[in-house]
């Protein structure tokens, strides 16, 4: 069957894509071969395809389909993250719309419209996944909330818990106001943002003075609960003991002492607010000072912030800040910059907050979570190593992760409540079993299952996927059931350095509690996509293309080959739509290089001839020096590198030298020798190809040759390293040089190839005559001789020190040829000049850099040989 003039991706995106599935190709089930897993960074179940997720899964397919033809038993299980903060905050938009708020719903009823839209919305990225050509193993398609994943949740909560590690505490923590949750410090990013200090006047009690304080948050003053100085400060020693009266408000509250408040910042004393700052807190506690929440869960002020009760805290500032003016206790505002926390996931300003939470004790469980990465006999490898440096810091300055959300969707807290008090509960998998320890503790065989209340909150999402390359082969539940033993430890995880601590970092810590062992062996760290402008790319600044878009304008080989050819691990892609085009003429080279092939008649009786037999074998070590190379740069995760080598491979070696090496003469039959080794030549090209490019490889596969299912490119071989010769290697490099020389002067003297012309040389550099076949034929030449003597009459040039000479043929320009080369004379023979008197200055040769005045001397001696070929063809034309 014929290759059809032109690649039509769509279609045979589509018709591959579905083979596969049909053959089963990505399924893997354990057996004696040597397994290489892959556990996808679960995407969003509310997401849709982005650059970011494009980049990432491009890396794992090229990955997952290498180890295939290397004739590992891969396995990629995919799957997603229920997002709980996202997915809730979609569903109570939904529900909105339809005018149901989420407050008037029980939870089972919140639930059910939770699940609908998961149901609805869920599937889509993994579909789109599909389009981009992602080998994974669907039939593994895991979810984070399916029932077993929740019942390893629940099961590692209550084992945690049993075990000490985690508490209930009331504490401060990071609350975020749109999503109406509190996060853990990792999900909170810290920005710097101008705004202002505000100087207030506090008067202090039975007396006229008054203490200046500055703090960023006037409307904070209504939970003020004392002002702190430091007692060495001199300046403050008359207050103490005294009471201030605390502006609008006016309560009353004590003048308290601590080293902590810093002299240098503001006016050198502090208000306390214990309910609103973790340090305030701190200082509330040791001081026994009144605790006094002023917002409400949406930060807006509660009745005790008076009459601006139901006001947003940003509203509330400017009012607040006013009316201080109005009664001149604002003495005056600067601008002042500091950092301000906001949520990771809404975007909203975090406030602290003092909340019953549940917490997980990390010090003791991070441990060998550190030694694995960062110890002397490290077990696990990041890529790029740099990121190292970012796993210490955060490991080794770890807090107690707050592990519970205030939401609905996500895995529901296993603790029941069984009396009045905060400390009255057990934890259990089930309620039935929650029952018998309540009974237990109180005594009281007369309980029922009525009696006991579920804790509300749910799990923190990153408490579910933390246990992702276990719970995905059911190894909580299960841990010494066949798939858990064979895949685990997996080998390579791809995802972005923003989460190297939500999650990598979790995973390592949980591996080792619950394995004993490594999740994964190396972590390969993307960069972040970016634009041209070096923004990153995003929704809201509108820049960031439509995945889908870009698959369909060119295709899901040149998307991928558009995204690699620029992303070395751990450094930012900047993104060029140019990039996927070159990609997709990097496929319609291939395609048209096939379609050449497949073009030529063979002849059985021809005799191979010399010019194809050495390119042949040149090309084969050429192939196999490559493939080394590409190994090398796989190992070492330079997957960017591994694909330009395989382009430039294809591209020049293949479709620019071999090619034109061993195609027969116009209208001429090739030799069957020949063209079988071309086809194998051409099978081993597109397997390197096929984990970057696997429609049109596959494509093409089936094009070479009627394959069964078994002899599918997708389970092929990967090629064997044999041996190379360099000489050849090296050989080849002159003699393209000489073959360049040959070309240039056909195109400056308008020769046509179709006309045969001499070719003396003189070879001064004794190079070898191995490739005069090739050069022959490339070149059109008569015959190739090799003389001692100038060739009179005859255009020259140079290869290093050898001499090339082509005789006159046609109508050239003798006039105007002479003059040509006499001003390159001139010219070259002024540059001479100006380099020599460089260099024959003592303090520039003594002064300038090593490799500066190397390079003036090559100037030179480059020049010299120029001028020397110049005259020996102006000598040959006069």
């Amino acid at each position: 069957m014929s290759i059809p003039s032109k690649y039509d991706a769509n279609s045979v995106e589509s018709k591959w894509y579905s083979y596969w599935m049909k053959h089963n190709y990505f399924h893997s089930t354990p057996d004696d071969r040597e397994p290489y897993t892959i556990v996808i960074p679960p995407p969003n179940v509310t997401g849709v395809l982005h650059m970011g997720h494009m980049l990432n899964n491009t890396i794992q397919d090229v990955l997952i389909r290498r180890a295939r033809l290397l004739g590992k038993n891969a396995c990629w299980v995919p799957g997603t993250d229920h997002a709980s903060i996202a997915t809730e905050a979609k569903v109570v938009a939904k529900l909105k719309e339809q005018g149901i708020d989420k407050n008037d719903l029980s939870r089972d009823e919140f639930l059910a419209h939770a699940w609908d839209w998961t149901h609805e919305y869920g599937g889509v990225i993994l579909e789109q996944l599909k389009k981009l050509g992602c080998s994974c193993d669907w039939d593994r398609t895991k979810f984070t909330m399916d029932d077993d994943m929740s019942e390893a949740v629940i099961k590692v909560f209550v084992d945690l818990f049993d075990k000490g590690l985690i508490y209930r505490g009331y504490r401060m923590v990071n609350w975020d106001p749109e999503a109406k949750t509190t996060l853990s410090d990792e999900e909170v990013i810290h920005e710097e943002r101008q705004g202002l200090l505000y100087y207030i006047n506090y008067k202090i009690e039975g007396s006229n003075d008054v203490l200046t304080i500055a703090t960023t948050r006037p409307e904070t003053i209504f939970g003020d609960t004392a002002i702190c100085i430091n007692p060495n400060d001199e300046r403050f020693s008359h207050l103490r003991g005294k009471k201030a009266i605390v502006p609008i408000c006016n309560r009353v509250i004590p003048i308290i002492e601590d080293a902590y408040v810093d002299v240098e910042f503001g006016t050198g004393c502090l208000k306390v607010t214990p309910a609103h700052d973790e340090n305030d807190k701190n200082l509330g506690d040791k001081h026994n000072l009144e605790v006094i929440d002023i917002f409400n869960e949406d930060a807006s002020l509660n009745s005790f912030g008076l009459h601006y009760e139901g006001q947003d805290r940003f509203v509330a500032r400017k009012a607040v800040a006013k009316e201080l003016e109005d009664n001149e206790a604002l003495v005056k505002t600067e601008t002042h910059i500091n950092k301000v926390g906001t949520s990771e996931r809404t975007k909203a300003v975090i406030e602290p907050r003092l909340s019953d939470q549940w917490f997980l004790k990390m010090e003791d469980l991070v441990k060998p979570a550190i030694k694995a990465v960062l110890g002397e006999d490290a077990e696990i490898k990041l890529f790029p190593k740099k990121f190292e440096n970012t796993y210490r810091h955060w490991m080794e300055n770890i807090r107690d992760w707050n592990i519970s959300r205030q939401l609905l969707w996500g895995q529901q807290i296993p603790a029941y409540f069984y009396g009045d008090g905060k400390e009255d509960f057990v934890v259990a998998e089930t309620i039935e079993q929650a029952l018998e320890k309540a009974k237990k503790i109180t005594n009281n065989q007369h309980l029922t299952t009525n009696d006991l209340k579920q804790d509300t909150d749910a799990l923190d999402t990153w408490f579910s996927s933390w246990l992702w390359p276990m719970s995905v082969f059911d190894g909580i539940r299960n841990p010494e059931n066949e798939e858990i033993k064979y895949y685990y430890p997996t080998n390579d995880l791809v995802t972005g350095p923003d989460i190297l601590f939500f999650w990598v970092a979790r995973m390592i810590i949980a591996g080792y509690e619950y394995k004993d062992e490594k999740p994964f062996n190396n972590v390969y760290l993307t960069g972040l996509v970016r634009d041209k402008q070096r923004r990153k790319m995003s929704k809201s600044l509108g820049n960031s293309p439509d995945a889908l878009k870009l698959i369909e304008d060119y295709g899901a080989g040149g998307v991928r080959v558009g995204l690699l050819l620029s992303s070395a691990a751990g450094n930012d892609l900047m993104f060029d739509e140019a990039l996927c085009q070159q990609g997709k003429g990097f496929g319609n080279k291939i395609w048209n290089a096939y379609r050449l092939v497949d073009g030529w008649e063979v002849d059985e009786n021809i005799e191979q001839p010399k010019a194809s037999q050495i390119a042949i074998e040149w090309y084969e070590s050429k192939f196999q020096k490559a493939l080394i190379d590409i190994e090398d740069h796989f190992s070492k995760y330079r997957l960017s590198d591994a694909l330009m080598t395989t382009y430039k491979l294809i591209y020049d070696d293949f479709c620019g030298w071999f090619l034109e090496m061993v195609k027969p003469g116009y209208q001429q039959p090739i030799d069957a020798k020949t063209l079988k080794s071309v086809i194998t030549i051409f099978e081993d090209n597109l397997k390197i190809v096929h984990p970057f490019m696997p429609f049109i490889t596959e494509d093409i596969w089936h094009y070479i040759a009627e394959r069964t299912p078994e002899e599918a490119l997708i389970i092929s071989k990967w090629p064997e390293t044999k041996a190379i010769n360099e000489t050849l290697i090296s050989e080849f490099d002159f003699a393209s040089e000489v073959i360049s020389g040959i070309r240039t002067i056909r195109k400056e003297k308008n020769i046509a190839f179709k006309d045969t012309i001499g070719f003396s040389v003189i070879n001064n550099e004794r190079a070898s005559t191995t490739f005069d076949a090739v050069i022959a034929k490339l070149g059109n030449l008569e015959a190739i001789n090799y003389t001692t003597e100038t060739i009179e009459g005859a255009l020259t040039y140079r290869v290093k020190s050898n001499e090339y000479f082509i005789p006159m043929v046609g109508a050239i320009d003798i006039e105007a040829e002479v003059k040509k080369l006499t001003e390159e004379l001139n010219y070259t023979e002024g540059f001479l000049k100006s380099v020599q008197k460089k260099l024959s200055n003592e303090r520039f040769v003594a002064g300038a850099p090593e490799q500066v005045v190397a390079s003036e001397k090559k100037k030179e001696a480059d020049a010299l040989a120029k001028i020397e070929t110049l005259k020996t063809s102006l000598a040959s034309l006069n």
